[in-house]
């Protein structure tokens, strides 16, 4: 992961993110440009492709799942999200309402994508589990998924 640029900004909602250094910058999101943004689990047998542009934006949940893996939220729709190898290394993972599709590499343990709650018809996409070389900048927003009921909605919109 890139190194925090060390500056900590109020968003207009007030919730505090983090923004993390700026690693190059080819022109694409001036020009309004979706790249695609490689990934994989750790040992590559799941590797992914999303459609985003350079400068990201990812949610840091607090969950009981998501606080003990790391994991980085990129929300995005179905349409911007392609498998591209390693469906039979995948195993899947649910737990309360068993909407949320945990699936994570079973040779490796790692999981660069999921079906989320609050998204079922989009995918998260693990930040830390893309290749870096395709991200200009990351603004890290905090989620409060300990309170889900009350905060989910605000990310509903993500998978549009």
């Amino acid at each position: 992961m890139p190194k925090a640029a060390g500056d900590i900004n109020d968003d207009k909602s007030g919730a505090r993110a983090r923004h993390i250094a700026p690693l190059h910058s080819s022109g694409a999101a001036e020009r309004g440009q979706a790249l695609i943004h490689a990934g994989s689990c750790h040992c590559g047998a799941v590797r992914i492709e999303v459609d985003a542009p350079e400068d990201l934006e990812v949610y840091e949940c607090n969950c009981s799942m998501c606080e003990r893996t790391g994991f980085l939220h990129l929300i995005v729709p179905a349409t911007r999200f392609r498998l591209v190898c390693g469906c039979d290394a995948l195993t899947t993972y649910t737990f309360n309402t068993g909407v949320a599709k945990h699936m994570f590499c079973k040779i490796c343990g790692v999981k660069p994508f999921y079906v989320p709650r609050s998204n079922p018809n989009g995918f998260s996409i693990n930040l830390r589990c893309l290749d870096r070389s395709t991200i200009r900048s990351v603004k890290v927003a905090p989620f409060d998924g300990q309170n889900w009921e009350a905060s989910a909605a605000a990310l509903a919109h993500l998978s549009e």
